[in-house]
């Protein structure tokens, strides 16, 4: 065999292992349940498959392996047409009509990073969109200052310290707490919970902030909040960043612990602050999420202007049903005629 025969085999073989080593990934993936370990690789299923997906066409090129290189190929395409069902967000669809016999409240979904250089964007944007209730990740000793400045716009609120001081949570609203209530902090700094009054509706309002997955924190956490996601009302919508993408068995199980909906995903939400805002709506990571159950039903959702943060925020209208059962709630249905509209 001639030098370059023997230089394009090694180069097929290297590329024949990566593919296997990515089909591997993808297939972990669909098995987080089993372990945090497979879910945290599950994270990264679509850009894994779209790798796979390339390593198999450069093998259909040569002789090697092609058998295999059309199995990968398959399987591939298949994982990422599957994932591309939890992500409604990246393809316009019709928002649910606005009902003309019930008030259309707002939630404003943030994670603020912790070291934002430009606050006044965050505050900035807080005051354009007017949402009645905001909830807020990444909320460190410099943002608690920040946030002094729309107290009076936002009197009922509810600060939760993380001990690292950095990644606690906050719960911001127009409309005051219900009487008898009073808002808490759960184990942490995790988590913010308020009963809301909306015009005589009480809800339960949550924020919650979810640490990295496997092999950080994320999976004790969750059972740490179990508690408190049970104890969540019968009529109540939770929002935040879960670090966790929609499709991962985490996010499964925050929906399972608490009894509520995932809203269908906006679309990508984050991607490393290094990398530029137009990556982060198409090749990101969907990772901010609104929960909701009950009397909620959730009209629009849509990601806002890049604020500072490494995260997109997620402004959410709903409406609110006194008397809906269990079995009526709607959240399933909620989603964008438009993945980027803003609010109009």
């Amino acid at each position: 065999m001639t030098t370059g025969g023997t230089r394009l085999s090694m180069m097929a073989q290297l590329t024949f292992l990566a593919m296997m080593a990515c089909s591997a990934a993808l297939l972990a993936g669909f098995f987080g349940a089993l372990h945090p370990a497979f879910d945290s690789v599950s994270h990264f299923r679509m850009h894994v498959s779209v790798l796979t997906a390339l390593l198999a066409l450069s093998l259909l090129l040569a002789s090697f392996y092609r058998l295999q290189a059309v199995a990968a190929l398959v399987f591939a395409i298949a994982c990422f047409a599957t994932t591309m069902s939890a992500l409604p967000g990246l393809s316009p669809q019709q928002a649910v009509a606005k009902p003309a016999d019930r008030i259309v409240y707002s939630l404003l979904q943030m994670n603020l990073r912790f070291n934002n250089p430009t606050p006044k964007k965050v505050l900035s944007l807080i005051g354009r969109t007017n949402p009645d209730v905001i909830t807020l990740d990444e909320v460190s000793r410099m943002w608690a200052k920040e946030l002094g400045y729309i107290a009076s716009a936002y009197p009922y609120r509810i600060l939760c310290d993380y001990p690292n001081g950095i990644f606690g949570v906050a719960l911001l609203s127009r409309r005051p707490f219900a009487a008898g209530t009073a808002p808490r902090c759960e184990p942490r700094g995790a988590m913010a919970t308020a009963t809301i009054d909306f015009g005589g509706i009480p809800v339960d309002v949550a924020a919650i902030h979810l640490s990295w997955p496997w092999p950080n924190e994320q999976y004790w956490q969750i059972g740490e909040l179990a508690e408190s996601l049970a104890g969540l009302g019968e009529t109540a919508i939770m929002a935040g960043d879960c670090n966790a993408v929609p499709w991962s068995a985490a996010v499964r199980r925050v929906a399972r612990l608490s009894g509520m909906t995932l809203m269908p995903s906006v679309g990508p939400t984050w991607i490393h602050r290094t990398l530029p805002d137009f990556l982060r709506r198409y090749a990101g990571l969907p990772i901010d999420h609104v929960f909701s159950k009950g009397g909620v039903t959730i009209l629009s959702a849509a990601r806002l202007e890049d604020t500072g943060s490494d995260h997109l925020p997620v402004l959410v209208e709903f409406t609110l049903r006194s008397d809906a059962p269990e079995d009526e709630h709607r959240s399933a249905l909620a989603a964008n005629d438009a993945p980027d509209r803003p609010r109009s």
